[in-house]
């Protein structure tokens, strides 16, 4: 298994809006002690503190979004819908109650496990259906095999991380405002690599 050197936490420990656009093209990577899982981040949201009514961390401290509130570098997975996990990196530094939400990635290493884990099977099906293996948070959850017993880690244990990935153009990224949330609909927070077939829709 090839190693991959995590981005430092320091890479974390700015404002969750310049975090979120620099972890595009970036690699998101799951190990365990059989697999290598990876993809490049081509979609992510960015959630402040107490500035943004959307974000799990408005209003403070509470015991589902306690990960929220430690120093940028760590890890924070929310269950959603009754259905869904959700990937999240946390920014910035203690108390901002800061994080970046990783919508989608387009999947490179391990296709089989990730095939797995969403469809039950290894065969690799149409591309219509390929391309939602990991267009969207949810998806890319399952497909990686992410969940709340990975809440809380830090990037440098080395579990779930980002390592160095594309070069992105600036000209590349668009954005938009987020996605499925009811509070601050307005802010342009959503990033995302123009073109790519797995950002999600």
């Amino acid at each position: 298994m090839q190693y991959r050197k995590p981005l430092s936490p320091k890479f974390f420990q700015k404002d969750a809006l310049l975090v979120a656009p620099a972890l595009l093209g970036k690699i998101l990577i799951k190990k365990t002690d059989t697999d290598l899982l990876s993809g490049m981040i081509v979609e992510v949201e960015a959630y402040r503190g107490e500035d943004d009514e959307a974000s799990h961390a408005f209003g403070g401290i509470k015991n589902r979004n306690k990960p929220m509130f430690l120093n940028g570098g760590h890890i924070y997975v929310y269950f959603t819908y009754g259905a869904h996990h959700c990937l999240n990196f946390v920014t910035g530094t203690p108390e901002q109650g800061q994080a970046v939400l990783i919508r989608a990635v387009e999947p490179l290493e391990g296709q089989e496990t990730m095939l797995k884990n969403r469809f039950g099977s290894v065969s690799r099906p149409a591309t219509n259906k390929f391309i939602t293996l990991t267009n969207g948070p949810g998806k890319l959850c399952q497909a990686f095999g992410i969940s709340r017993d990975d809440n809380g880690l830090a990037v440098d244990e080395e579990r779930i991380f980002i390592t160095s990935g594309k070069r992105i153009a600036p000209d590349a990224i668009g954005s938009s405002t987020r996605i499925g949330i009811s509070k601050d609909k307005g802010k342009p927070w959503r990033f995302f690599l123009k073109g790519n077939p797995w950002v999600s829709k």
